[in-house]
């Protein structure tokens, strides 16, 4: 693995051009970037990849966001992988239950590449 890069971050979402702006950022910023398009794909990535932050969409077919932060949580190999929920839901409601299922940062869209890399940043020892 490149030890030059910031790390790994892992990104859940459904729509290619969310992803493909995630990624650009993000790949800019430093980080190397693998992409999942489902939660349940996500799970399976993140157990065998153990990436250093995940990046998750919460409204996506199948399982949540919501439900694929609890699963990580609960996994002993994901349980310490900090999670950022980035969502379109933006009230507070939203980001209590998001923080409530062991979502370590929580940001909305439109965000900027700050605000993305910011959240990142926040949420890795």
């Amino acid at each position: 693995m490149n030890t030059t890069l910031m790390g790994t971050i892992l990104i859940v979402e459904d729509t290619p051009s969310e992803m493909e702006l995630m990624s650009h950022y993000l790949k800019e910023s430093g980080y190397s970037v693998i992409s999942a398009v489902s939660a349940r794909e996500a799970l399976n990535i993140a157990i065998e990849h153990k990436p250093n932050v995940i990046v998750t969409d919460i409204v996506m077919p199948g399982m949540s966001g919501f439900e694929l932060c609890r699963n990580l949580k609960k996994h002993p190999a994901t349980e310490k992988v900090p999670v950022v929920i980035c969502t379109s839901k933006n009230q507070e409601i939203d980001r209590l239950w998001g923080m409530k299922q062991g979502a370590d940062a929580y940001i909305t869209k439109p965000f900027t590449r700050e605000q993305l890399v910011r959240a990142i940043k926040s949420v890795v020892v």
